[in-house]
C-alpha cells in the first residue's frame, strides 16, 4: 500500500466529528480538555518571552535545555545520562507519530487497547501497519494474558498501553505493567506507554511503566495533569536507542516544539506541586457534580485517573450506540461520544467528558438523563 492509500484511506476522528452539525446551543460533554485557567507559572513565563527584545529563534531540535532538565527530573532520571533519555515534541501526539515511524515498517503489527484513544489505530495504519486490538478488563484496567495472547499474533513491532486510560479511566497494576514488559522483550516489540493522564487522579496515584522497568518508552505531555493543552509540549522518555530514529523523525515533522511553549511548560514542571494541587481540586469539583448529578448517568465507577465518565447506554438503544448518541446531541442538545469510537469493544458505552465547566457539566447531565430513563 503507498503512502498516498495510508493516508486518504484514513478518516476523521468520530470524538471530533460529533461536534459538526451539532445544535448551535449543544452543551459540549465530547472533547477532553481541562475546562479551568492556564496555570498562573505558564502565563508569567509566556510573558516574559514576549517583554524580551531579541529574536525568537527556533531552538534546539533536541528541545529546550532547561525544558529537557525538568522532564528528567520530573522521572527522576540520573544526571549523567537523563538528557539522552528525554525526547521533547510537540505534544504527546507527536511523539507518538515519530515512534510509530521510526519503529513500524509496512505489514507489521501494532497492538492497541480495545477500547482505546482511536489515534493508534491510526499511526499504525498511517505507517501501513495492522492495528490489532486487545481486550481490556471489566473496569478498562490492563488485562496483562488478553496482551500477552495479542502479542503472540505475529510480527508485532510496537505495543501501545494507556494507563489511566482513555476513554474508560481504566487503570494498570504494577504486576501487569512487569508482565507485559517482559514479553514484550522477549517478543522484541517496541513497548509505548501512554501516560498522559497519570497526574489526574482522584486516589492513590496511578502506576507508571517507570516503576517497574528501564525499557520501553512512556509519552506524556503538559496538556492534561498540567492543564495547557493550548500549548502543544510533549515528551518521550526511555531508552536513547529507542528514540534516537524517532528524533530524527519529529525534526522532519516539526522541527521543534515552540519555544515560548517550551518556556511555559518548564516553568508549569518546576512548579508541579502548586500546579498538579490545583488540577486535583478542579478534578473533585466535577466528579462531585457527576457522582451526584442524575442517577440515570452517574459513572459506574470512579476511574484510576482522567475526567471521563464511561456510562452504559440504556439496554434498549445498546444496539446502536452511534444513533443513540446523534439523538442525545439533536434532541436533548449534549454532545457525548459513542463508545464505538474507540475500537469494537466500545459498542454499548457513552464516554462524557467531565472535564469542562463545572456549571455546563450539571447542566449537560440533566439534558442526558431523560434518555436513559425513558424506555
Amino acid at each position: 500500500m503507498s503512502v498516498a492509500t495510508r493516508v486518504t484511506s484514513l478518516s476523521p476522528s468520530l470524538i471530533r466529528a460529533m461536534s459538526v452539525g451539532a445544535p448551535p446551543e449543544a452543551i459540549d460533554l465530547g472533547l477532553g480538555v481541562p475546562g479551568w485557567a492556564l496555570p498562573e507559572p505558564a502565563g508569567r513565563a509566556l510573558a516574559e518571552c514576549a517583554g524580551r527584545e531579541e529574536p525568537l529563534g527556533y531552538g534546539p531540535n533536541g528541545g529546550a535545555p532547561e525544558l529537557v532538565s525538568a522532564i528528567a527530573d520530573y522521572h527522576l532520571l540520573a544526571d549523567d545520562d537523563g538528557a539522552d533519555q528525554v525526547m521533547v515534541t510537540a505534544g504527546s501526539q507527536a511523539a507518538l507519530t515519530a515512534l510509530f515511524l521510526a519503529h513500524v515498517s509496512p505489514g507489521q503489527l501494532v497492538l492497541v487497547p480495545d477500547p482505546g484513544f482511536p489515534a493508534y489505530a491510526t499511526l499504525a495504519r498511517l505507517a501501513g501497519a495492522v492495528p490489532v486490538p486487545y481486550r481490556l478488563g471489566p473496569r478498562g484496567d490492563l488485562d496483562a494474558e488478553a496482551f500477552t495472547q495479542a502479542l503472540d499474533s505475529g510480527d508485532v513491532a510496537l505495543a501501545v498501553l494507556n494507563h489511566p486510560g482513555n476513554p474508560t479511566g481504566g487503570g494498570a497494576s504494577l504486576d501487569a505493567l512487569a508482565t507485559v514488559a517482559s514479553a514484550c522483550r522477549a517478543a522484541g516489540a517496541v513497548l509505548v506507554s501512554d501516560e498522559v493522564y497519570r497526574e489526574v487522579y482522584l486516589g492513590r496515584r496511578p502506576a507508571s511503566l517507570r516503576d517497574v522497568t528501564d525499557s520501553g518508552v512512556v509519552v506524556s505531555s503538559v496538556s492534561k495533569g498540567w492543564a495547557a493543552p493550548g500549548l502543544r509540549v510533549g515528551w518521550a522518555v526511555g531508552d536513547p536507542g529507542l528514540l534516537q530514529p524517532a528524533r530524527l523523525v519529529h525534526n522532519a515533522m516539526t522541527t521543534s516544539a515552540a519555544r515560548p511553549s517550551q518556556l511555559a511548560a518548564t516553568a508549569l514542571l518546576r512548579s508541579s506541586e502548586q500546579v498538579l494541587r490545583q488540577t486535583r481540586r478542579e478534578l473533585i469539583q466535577r466528579w462531585s457534580i457527576a457522582q451526584t448529578g442524575p442517577a440515570a448517568v452517574r459513572p459506574v465507577a470512579t476511574p484510576a485517573g482522567g475526567f471521563y465518565a464511561w456510562i452504559p447506554v440504556p439496554e434498549w438503544e445498546a444496539h446502536d450506540t452511534f444513533g443513540f448518541c446523534r439523538r442525545v446531541r439533536d434532541e436533548g442538545h449534549v454532545i457525548v461520544v459513542p463508545g464505538t469510537a474507540f475500537g469494537a469493544a466500545g459498542e454499548g458505552y457513552v464516554r462524557v467528558s467531565c472535564g469542562g465547566d463545572p456549571r455546563l457539566l450539571a447542566q449537560g447531565l440533566s439534558r442526558m438523563a431523560p434518555f436513559w430513563e425513558a424506555s
